[in-house]
């Protein structure tokens, strides 16, 4: 995208002295469409590598699951780069400040690349370790080993790329992330399918397989976001010959603004972690069911997340302006479109549940259970739009820690709590997935009300 168009956009949206709805829905969408279509491919592409795991065994459905939770944990470890680096260009676009953007580029692929060499290293020493601490049946274990331990040493490729893509979200360009990230994710179906099941002359690998596909994907996603802010006229036009020195009091300013979102997804991931071992020890049955509603709720995300990210750059970008009565609409008009999609997947989970989980597995167990799960995500998906979608504003305006605080107390101190509770009650999956759905509520009135305290609007970054 080049630097005059993305100029012109946001002065079209600036240049009206009161708050032209028109205008900011025509954003929202310019925004998110690009995001959705990413983010939706990427998780119907995920299911695709479940798919086609599932159908080498349920150990090998439940190794997969029992690795990407650990694996989503390591990933925190990067989103404190991200949302700093996302924050930050968003309002350095707002004011037409093109270099600091590229500065804040610089410093957030030096981190990016620092952090994601070491938690690489740390993942594939400790894959055993980690998969045994999740609570892996012995059946599991060298699968999820071999999994994880290849998986985690792609961890530098998936640093650089996020931290790229949050660059250039802030900026409001989401179609070159889109562009390359499809790419590598058709590539990762491309290879599953050889890999796993053993095709044009290379032997069946099973998970190892689907691992080794997924390891070289993002190796190719990050050469491509790394060639997005390279090349001449693109929004980040970073030259090889400019020197790239460290500037420590930028690299505290993504940090600051970052941390409290890194120690969320922290927060999340381990909770998740936490949750995950619960419903583990219902048996590797219950938890393969547990594992494809995840995978089939996290198309449900998507929209959400999507929007979300919308609203980040777009309260961002109207701060930097010096415009917070846009700000203010942006987000609460990214809430209600974000609403209206959200609301529209429902009718497809409740109603359409067994069929969807019949895609992943033969076992008629597994299919019921799974059902079951998703009738309650159906449930959640008002909850769950609003949270995301206003959280995404606030981090645009600089206000992580709220966010923080309402993921620490919803997943520990309801998801995990409650997860137990029930469980131990004797509800099994249904148990578990009422403590999500309790959570959800909890953050999306949590969050509803920081954003209509509107203290937000005088943060400094």
């Amino acid at each position: 995208m080049d630097v005059k168009e993305k100029a012109d956009g946001l002065t079209n949206l600036f240049d009206h002295e009161k708050v032209n709805i028109k205008a900011i829905d025509k954003h929202i969408w310019a925004l998110t469409l690009p995001s959705l279509i990413e983010l939706m491919l990427a998780t119907l592409f995920g299911m695709v590598d479940m798919v086609m795991v599932g159908n080498v065994s349920t150990a090998s459905l439940a190794a997969v699951g029992i690795s990407n939770q650990p694996m989503m944990l390591i990933l925190s470890v990067f989103q404190a780069l991200n949302v700093g680096t996302m924050a930050l260009v968003a309002r350095f676009t707002g004011t037409d400040d093109h270099r600091s953007s590229c500065l804040v580029l610089r410093q957030t692929l030096i981190l990016a690349m620092l952090s994601g060499t070491v938690v690489s290293v740390l993942g594939f020493v400790f894959a055993q370790s980690v998969v045994t601490f999740m609570g892996a049946e012995p059946e599991v274990i060298p699968l999820a080993t071999s999994y994880f331990a290849i998986t985690a040493s792609g961890a530098f490729f998936v640093a650089v790329t996020m931290g790229i893509g949050a660059a250039l979200r802030g900026a409001g360009d989401t179609l070159t992330p889109m562009r390359y990230n499809l790419i590598s994710n058709l590539f990762n179906v491309f290879g599953n399918y050889i890999l796993i099941f053993g095709k044009l002359g290379f032997p069946a690998l099973g998970v190892t397989g689907a691992a080794l596909s997924t390891t070289i994907s993002r190796g190719l996603a990050m050469i491509m976001a790394l060639y997005a802010v390279h090349r001449p006229h693109s929004l980040f036009s970073l030259s090889t010959r400019q020197k790239t020195g460290i500037d420590i009091d930028l690299m505290k300013r993504i940090l600051r603004i970052g941390l409290p979102s890194g120690l969320e997804q922290l927060a999340l991931r381990t909770g998740q972690v936490e949750f995950a071992r619960t419903v583990a020890g219902l048996g590797t049955t219950v938890f393969a069911a547990h594992q494809i509603a995840l995978n089939v709720v996290s198309l449900s995300f998507a929209p959400s997340q999507a929007f979300g990210m919308a609203a980040t750059t777009l309260v961002g970008q109207s701060l930097g302006a010096k415009r917070p009565d846009i700000a203010e609409k942006c987000g609460l008009e990214t809430r209600r479109l974000g609403m209206i999609v959200a609301v529209s997947i429902t009718t497809l989970f409740f109603f359409f549940g067994k069929q969807i989980a019949g895609i992943y597995t033969n076992d008629a167990e597994v299919a019921l259970m799974t059902a079951g799960a998703l009738k309650i995500v159906a449930i959640m998906q008002p909850l769950q739009s609003t949270q995301f979608i206003l959280a995404g504003a606030l981090r645009g305006a600089g206000d992580t820690r709220w966010p923080l605080f309402s993921t620490m107390i919803g997943i520990w101190g309801i998801r995990v709590v409650f997860a137990k509770l029930f469980i131990s009650m004797g509800l099994g999956l249904i148990g578990a997935w009422l403590a999500q759905l309790l959570d959800q509520l909890f953050r999306s009135i949590f969050i509803y009300a920081r954003y209509n305290s509107e203290r937000w609007k005088t943060m400094e970054v």
